[in-house]
């Protein structure tokens, strides 16, 4: 089964930084494409970023371009999401999944195209 674990989640100040960790177990993580999506509370699941299995191409949502910084680790089994100059509004449960579609193919961060999603991680943006 595949498994993947975030971590990183915190209360930080608005303006603050933090780096999440989504963990793959089980399974070699450099076959798919991973992404970040979060959810607030009330609202609908939102894609926030994706990278290429390569490491080599990345999408983001418009709402964190400039803000946030998707990377990987082939080597260590791992996918980063670095976030910086963090609003309120960026409070939610975050959650990594793999697709199983071709990175290129995705035209939006759609959560149906993604599964084996994880148990999420808190991030509070909050004074």
């Amino acid at each position: 089964q595949l498994q993947l674990v975030e971590s990183g989640g915190a209360l930080v100040q608005p303006g603050g930084s933090l780096r999440l960790s989504c963990a793959a177990s089980g399974f070699n993580l450099d076959y798919y494409a991973i992404g970040w999506f979060r959810q607030a509370p009330g609202k609908e699941r939102e894609g926030v970023s994706c990278i290429s299995s390569s490491g080599g191409a990345t999408k983001y949502a418009d709402s964190v371009k400039g803000r946030f910084a998707i990377s990987r680790d082939n080597a260590k089994n791992m996918v980063f999401l670095q976030m910086n100059g963090l609003k309120p509004e960026d409070t939610a449960i975050y959650y990594c999944a793999l697709t199983r579609h071709n990175f290129f193919r995705l035209s939006v961060l759609d959560a149906r195209d993604f599964d084996s999603w994880g148990q999420g991680t808190q991030v509070t943006v909050s004074s």
